[in-house]
């Protein structure tokens, strides 16, 4: 962690003074803004939501914003009063607002301890869509060219993404995170691949290919493709597919987001179930029905879909696990929880329980594994002086495990992670897929 950032104890009453500084000077907090923005009606925590928040404080301890600055307004107790004092009237979403909604992770820490169970990841996902018709005009232009046309478009986004990786030396320091080093693209997963012959079938799933990770972690998907099909599953991979809208969602652009959910809906209709390998996407397809009115055929459909989205590592530790005879040339991995699957998807003992199956492989757990790792989507590159604390935290905790494998299943923390060391940054099911091909049982029959 840097030395200039002041970590308040787990006591809220122990919390440094305001005005406690980030790296780089910059100040979370700062002076009030005489100018108040205008306020055009859209999306908006519901009230019921808001009313859910008893104020009790359990949630302070858990934020990482809250622990790295101390500051009220840094915590999920003083976003939701600042989003009720909006609901009642009694303020607008100016500069202010939108700095204490910004700087906020979605990590959902406070969600595991809330004993109201408050919502908070829906709550910040409509409080951030109130403040963005207020954004600066160039701000405007830039968040709806990267989320609704590039990441949106999955041509435009490949295009980008070969862009990035050949000038990622160029590039600004604050962007580089978000472009990661030694891609290895390969060829994409075959829109249907047949279970292995070895093994008794088990049903066909379909596979979510996703933005980033279909860019950038292209070898994740067809390590996936392999794993499922060594363990007798049919797997298909819509050709159509597009983004899940997860990073629109998480930035206040929910329009777009439920345009790409009803894509998403008409690409997966009909299958049995959803594998999705990216804990970001898997939270945010389980959650669908939030984006849609209640009684509604969108929210409906949007509910089924839910309904059949599992991630990988359920699937996987759901049933009895083709073991392989070798190691996956690794004796140690160290795992870290990416946030939308400890907290979103409570998902903990099933990645912990498939790398246990490789034999000889001991896995531990990274120090202080519960705290997000700054990655949060985009907010590496929005906030990089708080996501650059979070992350060297990491950095300390991966030399401190002494670990040269380090485990997680999110492109976005992969990068970050990736960003804050010298170690190899996996997903658990590389491993698995590793182990498979040493014992020669990773051939599967593969056509387009």
């Amino acid at each position: 962690m840097s030395p200039n950032v002041a970590r308040p104890a787990d006591d809220p009453g122990d919390a440094p003074v305001l005005g406690t500084r980030l790296p780089g000077g910059v100040r979370f907090v700062g002076p009030e803004d005489d100018t108040v923005a205008a306020w055009r009606p859209g999306d908006a925590p519901a009230t019921a939501d808001l009313d859910a928040c008893v104020a009790c404080g359990l949630c302070l301890p858990h934020c990482p914003t809250y622990r790295l600055t101390g500051e009220e307004s840094a915590s999920p107790r003083g976003r939701i009063a600042a989003m009720r004092a909006v609901d009642e009237g009694l303020a607008t979403p100016d500069p202010t607002f939108a700095t204490f909604m910004d700087r906020c992770l979605v990590c959902r820490a406070c969600e595991d301890v809330c004993p109201s169970h408050v919502p908070f990841g829906r709550m910040m996902e409509r409080a951030r869509t109130q403040i963005e018709p207020d954004r600066g005009a160039g701000t405007r232009f830039l968040r709806w060219f990267g989320l609704d046309v590039v990441l949106a478009r999955r041509r435009t986004f490949a295009i980008a993404a070969a862009l990035a990786r050949l000038t990622r030396p160029a590039l600004p320091a604050r962007l580089r995170p978000l472009v990661p080093r030694g891609v290895r693209r390969g060829p994409r997963v075959p829109a249907i691949t047949e279970p292995s012959p070895t093994v008794e079938p088990r049903g066909t799933v379909a596979i979510l290919t996703g933005c980033a990770q279909d860019a950038w972690f292209r070898e994740v998907n067809r390590a996936t493709v392999r794993v499922l099909a060594r363990n007798g599953w049919r797997v298909t991979a819509p050709p159509r597919q597009r983004c899940c809208g997860a990073l629109q969602a998480h930035n206040g652009r929910l329009d777009t987001s439920r345009s790409l959910a009803r894509e998403a809906i008409a690409s997966f209709e009909g299958v049995d179930a959803l594998v999705v390998n990216a804990a970001g996407c898997g939270a945010h397809l389980k959650e669908l029905p939030d984006l849609f009115e209640t009684g509604t055929p969108d929210h409906e459909a949007a509910r089924e879909l839910s309904a059949r989205t599992v991630d990988l590592m359920e699937l996987l530790a759901s049933r009895p696990l083709a073991t392989p005879e070798h190691g996956a040339g690794v004796d140690r991995v160290a795992y870290h929880d990416a946030c939308h699957a400890l907290r979103a998807q409570g998902i903990h003992r099933a990645p912990r329980e498939v790398l246990a199956a490789i034999p000889g492989l001991r896995v531990s757990d990274l120090p202080g594994n519960d705290r997000c790792c700054g990655a949060a989507g985009i907010y590496n590159v929005l906030e990089p002086a708080m996501s650059g604390a979070l992350r060297d935290d990491k950095a300390d905790a991966i030399r401190a495990s002494g670990a040269s494998v380090v485990a997680t299943a999110n492109p976005g923390c992969a990068m970050q992670l990736a960003a804050a060391s010298d170690a190899e940054i996996v997903h658990p099911v590389e491993l698995l897929d590793r182990a498979y091909s040493a014992a020669g049982a990773a051939t599967v029959g593969w056509r387009s």
